[in-house]
């Protein structure tokens, strides 16, 4: 551990200056839903979109560089992350809307703030945020949906700034959205979105979005140290329509523990933390359920969990 404390010294030294903070050895597992995993090396939380633009190009080309949001559909590895990992805070949390529907959001925003600003303006459409959980930066990168709708159905564009700290425009079709993917390049950090909504009743808005929160928590263990589905449903035809939960749970996955972790016995496609858990134990969990719906079915599942860092050396 003293070892890899003077690491991050020496690496914060390094550090162009910021107008926003700069933290060595930081922990990130207080920003994760899951609340495990090892610190960033370091982490910046930049001021704004030119702090972080100003920051990336003075950057050595040499240190890598992460990105993190809220934490909801990420596991941070027990080992932490090397070089730079970027937090978008306050600075891209503003929502602007204009009389013809379009809005403006940064990219930290919460989904479901931002379904409650369009409720307000009396815009439909992304009624579909309220079952999402994280920021706005992180559904546009997966594509993310829920409920009927996803990203691509309201997107306009986006603005990112790539590793040399260049601004970039992306339009919807450069964004490649297709099933909780985008083919955003993995360099560029979505600082802020454009998407449009469409004139909407807010009673009726407000009806939907409470019926969402509800079959959300009647379907998913929203009050556990979880980070949401865990693989993507696959495209297999061999699952024959059948979603990623329906393949784990045929598969008697329900309620698997491995450590610390388990497997919902809610929701079978999400793992949680049952207090004491690892990263190494959610992972290997995971692997562990997709082994046994491999062995089972012949199909391969994916992770949509974003895993990050690096794994622990052994004592």
């Amino acid at each position: 551990m003293m070892a890899r404390r003077r690491a991050d010294w020496s690496l914060l030294e390094r550090m162009p200056a910021v107008r926003g903070r700069l933290q060595a050895g930081a922990p990130l597992a207080p920003l994760t839903w899951f609340r495990v995993g090892g610190p960033a090396e370091i982490l910046f939380m930049p001021a704004d979109e030119k702090d972080l633009s100003d920051f990336l190009a003075a950057l050595p080309a040499e240190i890598s560089v992460s990105v993190i949001g809220a934490g909801s559909n990420l596991l941070i590895r027990d080992g932490g992350v090397n070089g730079v990992v970027v937090l978008l805070g306050a600075g891209f949390g503003d929502i602007q809307i204009m009389d013809d529907g379009m809005i403006t959001a940064g990219a930290a925003v919460m989904d479901v703030k931002l379904s409650s600003a369009a409720r307000d303006a009396s815009l439909t459409g992304l009624e579909f945020l309220r079952g999402v959980p994280g920021t706005l930066g992180g559904a546009v990168r997966m594509n993310a949906g829920a409920y009927g709708g996803e990203i691509r159905d309201v997107f306009v564009s986006a603005r990112c700034v790539d590793r040399r700290g260049a601004a970039h425009e992306v339009s919807l079709q450069r964004a490649g959205f297709s099933y909780r993917h985008s083919d955003l390049p993995p360099d560029f950090i979505v600082t802020s979105v454009r998407l449009r909504g469409r004139p909407g009743d807010p009673r009726a808005i407000s009806a939907r979005m409470a019926e969402i929160a509800g079959a959300r928590s009647a379907s998913q263990p929203v009050g556990a140290r979880t980070s949401g589905s865990t693989f993507a449903n696959p495209d297999d035809p061999r699952a024959q329509g059948r979603k990623a939960w329906e393949l784990i749970d045929a598969a008697g996955c329900r309620g698997m523990r491995l450590g610390g972790a388990m497997v919902s016995k809610m929701h079978c496609n999400f793992l949680v933390n049952g207090g004491d858990a690892t990263a190494r134990d959610l992972e290997a969990l995971g692997e562990r359920v997709r082994a046994r719906v491999l062995q089972q079915t012949g199909i391969a599942l994916q992770w949509e969990i974003r895993r990050m860092g690096e794994v622990e050396e052994a004592p």
